[in-house]
């Protein structure tokens, strides 16, 4: 475990964890370093909590023998019921962002890649609540994570999470498939009625899942569509890309219908509205406060895109044109900036350290140690 951007006086100190053998191993490691952070099992209904592990055991393996090193590093029974030994959540969770695939087609250099900003409140828990900050609270987003796991069998992933070390807001693989998670639909969030673990997975696991069990594209199609999953009330939907050339989004419509959306051989950006509602780019609605300028964003990002080959600076100066302003009237800010090469497997990422247009310089990790 190493410290690699920011410090305990910037906004962000970024913590890397590098976790190899079996995934009983790392899911006993993952459990020590999440009890070191504050977190502890949640109780649950037995009933649940029985086809919750039945599900993993069946759909997500890997999940499920991290779960069994739960269990030793917590020494519970793992056939017990009433805890939930996952969900190693040590703040809330919720994101904005903006992001974008350029396939191979349309790269320089003939690598396909992913950019995305991660936008988020740069406010505590408490603050985010309404109230003041406790003595000592730091803000929700102060302590991300990159975590490379490398299981002795298996697809090796390096991942960045604000929150839930069992989870992930970006990831990519020794494969080359990428994923990255989003907002879907602001207007249309509602405050959770429950925050139990429920069968499936939830909002920051489903990237995980597919890092760990999907190779490309048309794999992870069928299992997102295969899968149960919920969003606490947060509709998000998810970029995925592949080594391949291709990628899509994934996302639910207010109807509970699932989408696949495509737009071929072409780029294909992603902000924070539901893209089957709204297919053409270049016929989108105006922003209202609601929609935290989503329409806008996309709008810039695909007339950037749009009829030309792109190198890997031209992402970056694209997302640095959508970046979160500090000057807006809703205090987001873009936390990190990651660029995939899904040719390469790497994610390269810059890390928010202050206002003033601080950041930390890009760090390039590989989706394996090895």
């Amino acid at each position: 475990m190493t410290h690699v951007a920011g410090s305990k006086a910037d906004f962000q100190l970024v913590t890397h964890l590098t976790l190899a053998g079996s995934q009983y191993e790392i899911g006993k490691a993952l459990t020590q370093e999440a009890r070191r952070l504050g977190w502890a099992p949640a109780q649950g209904d037995p009933v649940v909590n029985r086809a919750r592990r039945t599900w993993f055991e069946r759909h997500w393996p890997q999940h499920h023998a991290r779960m069994d090193g739960a269990a030793q590093a917590l020494g519970l029974d793992p056939d017990q019921d009433e805890l939930a030994l996952d969900g190693l959540n040590f703040v809330p969770t919720g994101y904005g962002c903006s992001a974008m695939w350029i396939p191979p087609s349309a790269a320089t250099d003939g690598h396909g890649r992913v950019g995305r900003n991660y936008d988020f409140f740069p406010t505590t828990t408490s603050e985010i609540m309404g109230g003041e900050p406790r003595p000592g609270e730091l803000p929700m987003a102060a302590r991300p994570y990159v975590i490379t796991t490398v299981p002795d069998e298996g697809l090796a992933s390096t991942v960045i999470t604000m929150s839930a070390l069992d989870g992930c807001m970006d990831g990519i693989n020794s494969a080359g498939l990428a994923v990255a998670l989003l907002v879907a639909d602001f207007e249309s969030a509602a405050p959770p009625e429950d925050m139990s673990p429920q069968v499936g997975l939830d909002s920051a696991q489903l990237p995980r899942f597919l890092v760990d069990t999907c190779e490309n594209v048309e794999q992870a199609k069928q299992a997102l569509l295969g899968a149960k999953h919920y969003d606490f009330g947060m509709p998000l939907h998810y970029l995925v890309a592949d080594a391949n050339g291709q990628a899509f989004v994934w996302e639910r419509g207010r109807d509970g219908k699932e989408h696949v959306i495509e737009f071929g051989d072409g780029p294909l950006c992603v902000t924070n509205h539901l893209l089957h509602r709204h297919r053409d780019p270049m016929n989108l609605p105006e922003d209202t406060p609601g929609s935290f300028a989503s329409y806008s964003r996309l709008r810039t990002l695909y007339e950037r895109s749009k009829g030309v080959t792109m190198s890997s600076q031209d992402i970056r100066d694209s997302l640095r044109a959508v970046q979160q302003p500090e000057e807006a009237a809703v205090p987001f800010r873009t936390l990190w900036s990651t660029v995939f090469d899904t040719a390469d497997r790497t994610l390269s990422t810059r890390f928010y350290l202050g206002d003033g247009g601080r950041y930390s310089e890009e760090l390039v990790f590989p989706a394996s140690a090895r």
